[in-house]
């Protein structure tokens, strides 16, 4: 039983593949499973899939900027055209019985050798707009696993609608724990700011911006990203009241023993729009504002933010709009108003959809049985 998995290489690609890598371990208990991967070389994917026991590939995948750039003609011209080859080399030797495309520009080549090979395709798409990989590897896929109700583009007929897979172990945090781990004093409401996988340096400089306002009320968690930490740790003490410093918490990353207990002890998130952010918030029933990224391609992050916050469970702030004063007073207006805060828990709740993976696990497995 060989599966092969494709993606484009953030965290937002590998956190739902190993969600449904360990549902499918728990799902099919013969000795006979053997998982690979297929992708652009990124250490923290590496690292992350190799920990499932999952064996990975990596392609010299190019990428199609929307910009001009002259990267885009090395790319074009040699990365491209090398990880087709590169491709086509690893699915013959692994003759995968299926092929499950994460989206991104690292799974195009993969997903093109494989109608190639006439091998069977399973995508998912994380966010409203498809992604141009996925858009392709389209035309001949089997099913097509979206997060949202509304994405786009896709033929009906292939659409199952089950979520943005999360990791299970990210859930049944503990406040107590929590206290714990991060030495809260419980004395605020708690705030997470998150960055995502890569970090977001726009958000790191408004929480800097606003620290030492914003702590007088609450006491912080901020995930600013591996690369950011030295930076905004040195910039923070040199702000940071003294009087204050008790209340803010900084780290580059969460282990899931972590972060579940982060979840489950915040009040209130501000995070960018990725779907596996969203779908975490939701899951964990956290109140959110969500900035989207305005870099993101095909606007995806603003629509996947819309999305959601059409629930009532989160609330949108474009980059450009947000100031610290306009922030400062919806959050103040939202925690003058306790039964606010109780409405967006639960709608976050029902549009959560805590089984994706499984439901995925469930479908390849199905698949497999009957082939």
């Amino acid at each position: 039983m060989r599966i092969l998995f494709t993606g484009g290489g953030t965290g937002g690609h590998v956190f739902p593949l190993v969600a449904i890598i360990r549902e499918i371990r728990k799902l099919y208990l013969k000795k006979d499973l053997e998982f690979f991967y297929i992708g652009p070389k990124d250490e923290f994917g590496s690292i992350l899939l190799s920990q499932e026991d999952v064996r990975v590939m990596t392609i010299s995948a190019g990428k199609i900027r929307r910009y001009f750039s002259f990267q885009n003609f090395i790319d074009i011209l040699f990365k491209i055209p090398w990880s087709f080859f590169q491709s086509f080399y690893y699915l013959v030797k692994i003759d995968p019985q299926l092929i499950f495309s994460k989206g991104g520009f690292g799974s195009l080549p993969v997903t093109l050798c494989a109608k190639l090979l006439k091998m069977p395709i399973f995508l998912h798409e994380s966010d409203v707009v498809p992604g141009l990989s996925n858009r392709i590897a389209s035309k001949r896929a089997k099913r097509i696993f979206t997060s949202f109700p509304e994405t786009e583009y896709f033929d009906l007929s292939k659409i199952i609608l089950i979520g943005n897979p999360i990791r299970s172990e990210i859930l049944g945090g503990s406040k107590e724990k929590a206290k714990e781990l991060f030495n809260l004093t419980i004395e605020k409401p708690v705030f997470l700011f998150l960055g995502g996988s890569q970090g977001a340096e726009f958000i790191n400089d408004f929480v800097l911006r606003i620290l030492n306002t914003l702590l007088q009320d609450f006491e912080i968690i901020h995930l600013c990203g591996f690369a950011n930490l030295k930076e905004v740790q040195a910039e923070a003490q040199v702000i940071i009241n003294k009087d204050l410093e008790k209340y803010y918490h900084l780290y580059s990353f969460l282990d899931e023993e972590k972060l579940k207990n982060a979840y489950e002890v915040a009040d209130f998130a501000v995070a960018r729009a990725g779907s596996g952010t969203i779908f975490e918030i939701a899951a964990t029933a956290v109140p959110s504002i969500l900035v989207p990224l305005p870099s993101a391609a095909a606007n995806h992050q603003a629509k996947n933010a819309y999305a959601y916050a059409e629930t009532g469970a989160a609330i949108v702030m474009e980059q450009d709009n947000l100031t610290p004063n306009f922030f400062l007073e919806k959050i103040r207006y939202l925690f003058s108003r306790p039964e606010t805060l109780v409405k967006m828990k639960e709608e976050a709740l029902r549009f959560s959809k805590p089984l994706a993976a499984k439901t995925a696990a469930r479908n390849i497995l199905e698949y497999l049985m009957l082939e």
